[in-house]
């Protein structure tokens, strides 16, 4: 799983007040848990656009002024009018402790339903897996060559010896739906027999 490094600041104050006063900075207040810890600190706005604004997944290694910590991203707040991050969470990842990520998803393939006039439709953008920090991939590659007409893949027809599903097993990832033009084809191949 690809890594990405932060530089933060650490927060010894809390409360409205000194929230408010992090954000003025053009800061982000954050926090990381886990070890039976929790740290406090903020990260400029800046260096959050290439974490947030991205499909990707990270492994996380911030520097906390000097105080190294390796995490994974676990919750974003944004403002509910403007698109500005509040606050995040991180989770403090544990090396040989299985940790939960949300990865994306990518389609290959032509598949045989497309070819017949179907539509490929992609129903789940992300999905969650657990398992060590170093058997995490980058994505979750689905071949969809052997995909019919009106067929779906869901969840449980997925497996990996490296990690477990988190998602529901009866989440549909991907189908090829059926469109007008190709019910249109089939109508008139159906009449002209």
């Amino acid at each position: 799983m690809k890594t990405l490094e932060l530089k933060a600041k650490k927060r010894e104050d809390y409360g409205k007040k000194a929230t408010k006063a992090v954000r003025r900075e053009e800061r982000v207040p954050c926090v990381i848990y886990g070890g039976g810890e929790s740290i406090p600190f903020s990260i400029d706005v800046k260096d959050l656009k290439q974490l947030i604004y991205t499909p990707n997944s990270y492994i996380l290694d911030i520097d906390i002024e000097g105080q190294k910590v390796t995490g994974v991203m676990r919750e974003v707040q944004f403002h509910s009018v403007r698109e500005e991050v509040l606050h995040i969470d991180f989770y403090k990842v544990t090396p040989g402790k299985p940790v939960a990520v949300d990865v994306p998803v990518r389609l290959e393939g032509n598949s045989e339903g497309v070819k017949l006039g179907g539509k490929l439709m992609l129903s789940k953008r992300k999905l969650r897996i657990q398992g060590e920090v170093a058997k995490l991939p980058d994505e979750i590659v689905i071949d969809v060559t052997d995909l019919g007409l009106g067929k779906t893949i869901f969840v449980e027809d997925l497996s990996s010896q490296d990690y477990i599903f988190l998602t529901p097993a009866t989440t549909a990832v991907c189908a090829v739906k059926m469109t007008r033009a190709a019910r249109g084809a089939a109508a008139a191949a159906a009449a002209g027999k």
